[in-house]
């Protein structure tokens, strides 16, 4: 029986992994791209990648029927460091093919670490945890993702891209060497679904989502909770680069004070969705996020002061941070533990193709409507899906 302060750093050092690759796809190469001068319609197309994530639910059902967590998360993880560390020998403008092509196997890797990391932290933890549990985990993958975005970015300055990329393989490789290490992370998973037959195994998981009341209005809320998030995040990098911003400045503030912001509203978001409840917790904490886009707005405008921006990635993170803890709380909290990893995919699906397609977009509609209308429409469509919580609970404390 795992004690549930282990629990706590099991989930923290499995999202950090998680949240690594993620960071060099999404954050990380919107700068080297556009430091090569790549045009913002090629690096939106970065978001595209995301249906990897969008994907993974045609090889979720394997994950819960075959073989322990770890069986699957370790060969993912060093084929993650093996892809991130072979970018560093192929060039995005001459050899795009080759660089695209690796890109996308990190991607398929890192989708398949995500689908039994996610499956095991539902497996262990009980539902009083969820809401700090996620604080910690929101915490450990801001973190990640800032170490990707930001502290390499940083680095990439002072040495070259390519080895960047090489020490973000390395620090792929140590994470598997010290998830495979742990004793806890062997232990056998409670799910009993292997005995369905093959077809069964993908069917009957989703159909029992699909039997729990306005479990449709939930569909649209995953969907749509992230794209006001999705399409800020995907133009920051860039906009700081077209600011006058160098890879070190930015990776200096993102890595501090973004940092500092994302650890203070990862683990408040959590600590209050214990407090409040998931719901609530969605409501306020979901406005919250949405404003990050109204700091992007301020600092994008012509007379804008130059230190605004500093301003706009602290919000940027503390609000992502706080609704992140909720949201995940909820997802969790849909799922059956005997069919974990399938009902996780299926729904971070939901979610991952609003925020690809939202990526995708977010480019042409930077380019189309400049910064400064583009990053107030981000807070607009942040705020849209909240009216949908209001017929939300039926379908959180139905147990079909």
């Amino acid at each position: 029986m795992l004690t549930t302060r282990t629990k706590y750093f099991v989930v923290a050092l499995l999202y950090f992994s998680e949240g690594l690759p993620f960071g060099v796809i999404n954050n990380l190469l919107s700068v080297y791209f556009r430091v090569k001068k790549i045009s913002l319609e090629e690096i939106g197309l970065l978001s595209l990648l995301g249906l990897a994530w969008s994907l993974k639910i045609l090889w979720a059902p394997l994950v819960d029927r075959f073989g322990r967590r770890y069986w699957w998360i370790l060969p993912a993880q060093l084929l993650l460091a093996l892809f991130i560390a072979v970018l560093a020998f192929l060039d995005p403008v001459s050899q795009k093919a080759l660089f695209w092509l690796a890109l996308a196997g990190i991607c398929l890797a890192s989708a398949t670490q995500d689908i039994a990391a996610d499956a095991y932290t539902i497996d262990i933890l009980d539902e009083k945890e969820l809401g700090p549990a996620n604080g910690i985990r929101s915490a450990a993958y801001r973190v990640a993702l800032i170490t990707a975005g930001g502290v390499l970015v940083m680095l990439s300055e002072t040495m070259e891209w390519s080895l960047t990329f090489i020490a973000a393989g390395i620090i792929m490789a140590v994470l598997a060497l010290a998830v495979v290490s742990l004793p806890s992370f062997r232990q056998k998973r409670p799910a009993v679904s292997a005995s369905l037959p093959m077809w069964e195994q993908y069917m009957n998981p989703i159909k029992r989502l699909f039997l729990k009341p306005n479990f449709w209005t939930a569909v649209i809320f995953i969907l749509f909770f992230k794209v006001g998030e999705a399409m800020l995040v995907a133009m920051a990098n860039p906009f700081w680069i077209d600011r006058g911003f160098t890879p070190g400045e930015i990776g200096f503030v993102v890595g501090t004070l973004g940092t500092l912001a994302s650890i203070v509203g990862a683990i408040s978001g959590g600590s209050l969705t214990a407090r409040w409840g998931i719901l609530k917790a969605l409501w306020i904490l979901g406005a919250v996020q949405a404003t990050a886009g109204l700091g992007y707005t301020f600092a994008s405008l012509p007379l804008a002061p130059r230190f605004s921006i500093y301003f706009a990635a602290l919000l940027e993170n503390l609000a992502i941070g706080l609704a992140t803890a909720a949201f995940l709380s909820f997802l969790m909290k849909l799922c059956d533990k005997k069919f974990s990893a399938t009902h996780y995919a299926f729904l971070t699906i939901l979610f991952g193709l609003g925020r690809s397609l939202a990526g995708v977009l977010s480019g042409y509609s930077a380019s189309f409507l400049g910064y400064p209308i583009f990053f107030f429409l981000t807070f607009i469509i942040g705020l849209a899906p909240l009216p949908l919580i209001l017929y939300l609970k039926p379908t959180l404390n139905n147990d079909q």
